[in-house]
């Protein structure tokens, strides 16, 4: 008798929900064995637990079992799925169990068998070095995914991240955010399958959500801009009056004056980053990379260079007369500067979300991100008339249809294609 039923009673029936759920613990364990599946079979313990498995041989004619998964965290159609997959590789020749312990086996091999030992060791690293947001990728993977920090990188499957993913849906995260979080987790572990820590990508059949790629395009109305400019005046009047009642003060009692702000034209650099993004559609990450030598004040042309954009491709943006009269204002007061703005000590500035949320508040406009400033731009644009690709080129899109989310704007666009059947 094969070793695989000296130890236990079994019984054959295709695995399916109908089978598999009436299935009652018994005094000893016992198995269905699957009639489709070759070696695809369900134990039952005592215990009530039941565990999905693959009996096969491999090719020293050794019978070898290899988990599947708990009935408890897969439905019969997800293990037969898996069974399938598994028992193909072993009809080409690969011996599944012995892989396994493979990526098991050292201890030096165990720090990247989790999610956290292969984040923290390698894939940090990586990322930190070859993508610009390398650090909000990891920080994102961790917020979202650490839950399975401690999960070997293979029980990492497709099931379990779908259910975390409709899990997500229903506590009424975006379809865009979640997406996004699965991507992230998505690209670590292709990383993973490509070093060859795991054998294979344990979530390429985890479908990406249905995404409305239109969307609403929120930009500021009219009556917003203008609040937001009156606000943004107001604040720079009051950092001044501040600055010099300071400076009155330190004077009085002897102190080291701070830098005088009433002749300048703006009080620091939240004011230029706004207006500058409302007049190029700049993202906030490219304001924060721009340097001076990217600014051409004889051609007006704005470069953002390959390097620091989202797309990895150059592009060049015509400034505006505000756009230039900007520039030149601002870097009266920052010549000695190589970065356009900067943070502490000229560093890279790392982010300016405390002022814009006060900036926000302060004007009064609801459900406004600093992003929504780059379609305010693009919007502004096609609502008078320029050209689709033209504003594609200028937000430096790879496709036109992340640029169709602006086309209804477009003046008549759709009444004058259909006039065209009557021309």
């Amino acid at each position: 008798m094969d070793l695989l039923w000296t130890y236990s009673v079994f019984m054959k029936k295709k695995l399916t929900s109908r089978t598999v759920k009436p299935l009652t613990p018994e005094d000893k364990p016992y198995e269905v064995v699957d009639t489709d599946i070759k070696g695809f079979l369900l134990r039952v313990q005592p215990s009530g637990a039941k565990t999905y498995s693959l009996s096969y041989r491999n090719s020293d004619g050794m019978r070898q079992r290899y988990k599947i998964g708990d009935a408890g965290s897969l439905t019969p159609q997800q293990a037969r799925d898996i069974a399938e997959k598994e028992a193909a590789r072993v009809a080409s020749g690969i011996d599944i169990q012995a892989e396994r312990k493979k990526y098991r086996a050292s201890a030096e091999d165990r720090k990247f068998q989790t999610l956290r030992g292969f984040i923290e060791h390698k894939y940090e690293p990586w990322v930190l070095e070859h993508r610009k947001s390398g650090k909000e990728t990891v920080k994102r993977i961790e917020r979202n995914f650490g839950v399975f920090y401690n999960k070997p990188l293979m029980d990492i499957n497709a099931w379990v991240i779908e259910k975390w993913q409709s899990e997500r849906l229903k506590a009424g995260i975006g379809k865009v955010t979640v997406h996004r979080d699965v991507s992230a987790l998505k690209a670590a572990l292709s990383k993973a399958a490509e070093w060859e820590l795991i054998p294979s990508h344990p979530l390429a059949k985890v479908k990406p959500l249905k995404l409305n790629r239109t969307g609403k395009v929120r930009y500021l109305s009219g009556s917003e801009e203008k609040q937001l400019r009156k606000t943004l005046q107001a604040r720079d009047i009051k950092i001044k009056s501040e600055r010099d009642s300071a400076n009155k003060w330190r004077d009085v009692r002897g102190y080291e004056l701070l830098p005088d702000l009433l002749n300048c034209h703006y009080a620091d650099h939240h004011t230029p980053i706004v207006l500058l993004a409302i007049n190029t559609g700049l993202r906030r990450g490219e304001l924060f990379d721009l340097k001076w030598e990217d600014i051409n004040f004889r051609t007006k042309i704005l470069t953002v260079e390959g390097e620091t954009a989202k797309s990895g491709d150059t592009r060049h943006i015509p400034l505006n007369p505000e756009a230039l009269g900007i520039l030149k204002k601002w870097k009266v007061q920052n010549k000695k500067q190589a970065r356009v703005f900067y943070g502490k000590k000229g560093t890279r500035l790392d982010n300016i979300k405390t002022a814009w949320r006060g900036m926000i508040s302060d004007a009064k406009i609801k459900n406004f991100r600093f992003h929504d400033l780059r379609h305010t731009f693009a919007s502004k644009l096609v609502m008078k008339g320029v050209p689709l690709n033209t504003v594609r080129e200028l937000l430096g899109h790879s496709d036109l249809k992340t640029t169709l989310r602006y086309a209804h704007l477009a003046p008549d666009h759709k009444a004058d294609a259909v006039l065209l059947l009557n021309s």
